[in-house]
């Protein structure tokens, strides 16, 4: 049974093949994202992750973890708070904070990196038969 203050996580670490994988996938071809040269002239002086590959491990803990197999996202709130670059390990942790009712779930959805910095912050409300 599903419970107020349960939690789940995992971590993966980010690399370039990942960044290229979501670039065709999510068509952003930014070249924040992809080109190094022009990476260095910009405030992050290194290529920096896409925000929604990082953030997309939050719905792996969701849909694989907590609640787990079935669940089904009604509402995702998030905020991008630091930049993630290659080689940099992030943690997506999920939490139950609210049951509203019977089958919906309203959970804190975070991530940080190697360093426990916070790197997105956000809530979700799930719903889980």
């Amino acid at each position: 049974m599903l419970q107020v203050g349960q939690k789940a996580q995992l971590s993966k670490v980010i690399t370039s093949a990942d960044i290229e994988l979501f670039a065709d996938l999510s068509m952003d071809m930014n070249p924040v994202h992809l080109d190094e040269e022009y990476a260095k002239t910009t405030i992050f002086k290194s290529r920096v992750s896409h925000g929604m590959l990082y953030a997309s491990f939050i719905s792996a803990v969701i849909a694989n973890k907590l609640p787990g197999p079935g669940s089904i996202y009604l509402k995702q709130d998030v905020a991008f708070l630091k930049p993630v670059f290659i080689g940099d390990t992030i943690t997506a942790v999920v939490e139950i904070v609210e049951i509203p009712k019977e089958n919906t779930y309203r959970l804190i959805t975070q991530c940080v990196n190697q360093n426990n910095e916070l790197v997105v912050d956000g809530a979700a409300l799930i719903l889980k038969k």
